[in-house]
């Protein structure tokens, strides 16, 4: 199977500090891929190489097939990104910022339309269609972020901790889109929260300080809970997994 998105040997600097070192990243499509890691881990640095928002020091990056080096804009047509917080204009109306998105993506009137009603009927913004940004929920917010996202069909996602201050309705929604739209596109998912994993992602990596330190199935980090736990085990294996790794003396981010 050909992998939608491809990194190999990543490596970020910044001065002194070594971010992320040496990290490969491979994702087929109809994988959701559960990307986790303390504070400082090196997510987000890794995330901002894989949409070119930051340049790797050492590495590559391929996506559906594309240099993102050599052809960034080609490339960058075939993601659509939720950063984290989904930022939108707040003085737009949800219908404006939407078309106004299609446009930047290059579609004319009748395209933008038909898309526009096609993802707002996927997400559920209809309701809230007419109304600004700024007068939305937390949810309505972050809806309109993977709306932004879906709107030009692309093969991959990467989404920036999608459900973050969301209530457990809301968090319950947005996964399950998720789930759905994981059948078919390779999805790159940044989170802290580990019950994200088990609820929508078929695979999972954890990184520390930019290095991988686990890549399997949700059932492979079950399987490494220790005994007797129950509540919270996926907190308890990932911790076994820092300490594993640890070098001695070294307190855990």
């Amino acid at each position: 199977m050909t992998n939608l998105v491809d990194a190999v040997g990543l490596h970020r600097r910044f001065g002194a500090i070594h971010a992320v070192r040496g990290l490969d990243l491979h994702v087929p499509p109809g994988q959701v891929l559960g990307f986790l890691g303390p504070n400082g881990a090196g997510k987000s640095t890794t995330m901002r190489m894989l949409t070119g928002y930051l340049a790797p020091t050492e590495g590559s990056i391929s996506l559906a097939g594309i240099d993102l080096a050599r052809n960034p804009l080609d490339a960058r047509r075939t993601f659509g990104y939720l950063p984290e917080g989904a930022p939108c204009y707040p003085d737009m109306r949800v219908d404006d910022f939407l078309a106004f998105i299609a446009r930047a993506r290059g579609m004319d009137a009748r395209a933008g339309s038909g898309r526009i009603t096609s993802v707002v009927e996927r997400v559920h913004l209809g309701d809230v269609l007419h109304q600004r940004i700024e007068t939305l929920s937390k949810g309505f917010k972050r809806r309109v972020g993977l709306a932004q996202a879906l709107l030009h069909d692309p093969p991959i996602l990467i989404l920036d901790e999608p459900t973050d201050g969301l209530d457990p309705n809301q968090k319950h929604e947005v996964r399950e889109l998720i789930r759905q739209l994981g059948t078919e596109r390779a999805i790159v998912l940044s989170t802290h929260i580990l019950e994200e994993v088990e609820a929508v992602c078929t695979r999972a990596i954890i990184i520390r300080q930019g290095k991988i330190l686990f890549d399997g199935t949700p059932s492979d980090l079950e399987a490494r809970a220790p005994a007797g736990v129950t509540k919270n085990k996926m907190d308890h294996v990932f911790r076994s997994i820092t300490r594993e790794q640890q070098p001695r003396g070294e307190p855990i981010g």
